[in-house]
């Protein structure tokens, strides 16, 4: 189906239009978030949170980019907001103990990282390589990962992020030295 009827079939409500849609995206936008997320479980709720958004948003889709880069776009500020929400509360929770709240509140860390694409035997190094691209600052973060982990190019994630293609360039420089001295740093200690 080519993209023009999809998204007239879309806004008119089609239910058909809709299950073709997310049978073809789902597990991009699952894959994505997991890439921002780090936690399977936050992925699928979040991927879900972006296809009632797609449904209910679709009415007001202008066709000024493509689709997959709007649904991206959606992808990346809801998981975004999700991880700014993390932070919120783990900072309260953290002031809370400061001042003798109960130490009932629920941790948010990372749990052990489990991607669809990695191979057992190198689950370990690829836990430590996703929590290296956790330590980024958000902008390169969302670069990276669209980048490496959906294989966008330059250019499509110029479109999803609204910054320039040389911005973008720039930010994936910055994130691939960052990496290198996380990562080397961790194989310094390691190898000791």
């Amino acid at each position: 189906m080519n993209e023009s009827l999809l998204i007239s079939q879309l806004q008119e409500g089609n239910q058909k239009a809709f299950g073709f849609l997310l049978e073809n995206f789902q597990d991009r936008v699952f894959n994505t978030c997991l890439g921002v997320l780090h936690n399977a479980e936050d992925a699928e709720d979040i991927a879900q949170e972006v296809f009632v958004e797609v449904h209910r948003s679709v009415q007001n889709f202008k066709a000024e980019s493509k689709l997959s880069t709007w649904i991206y776009r959606i992808c990346i500020t809801k998981s975004l907001d999700h991880l700014r929400g993390k932070k919120r509360k783990k900072r309260f929770a953290f002031v809370k103990s400061i001042f003798g709240a109960n130490d009932n509140e629920p941790r948010f860390d990372i749990p052990d990282f489990v991607h669809p694409g990695v191979q057992l035997e190198n689950k370990e190094r690829a836990a430590y390589l996703f929590k290296a691209i956790e330590q980024l600052p958000e902008n390169q973060k969302v670069a990276f990962t669209l980048n490496k982990i959906e294989c966008l190019s330059y250019q499509e994630i110029s479109e999803i992020t609204g910054m320039s293609v040389s911005a973008v360039e720039s930010l994936l420089f910055r994130a691939r030295q960052n990496l290198k001295k996380i990562l080397s740093d961790y194989y310094e200690e390691n190898e000791k």
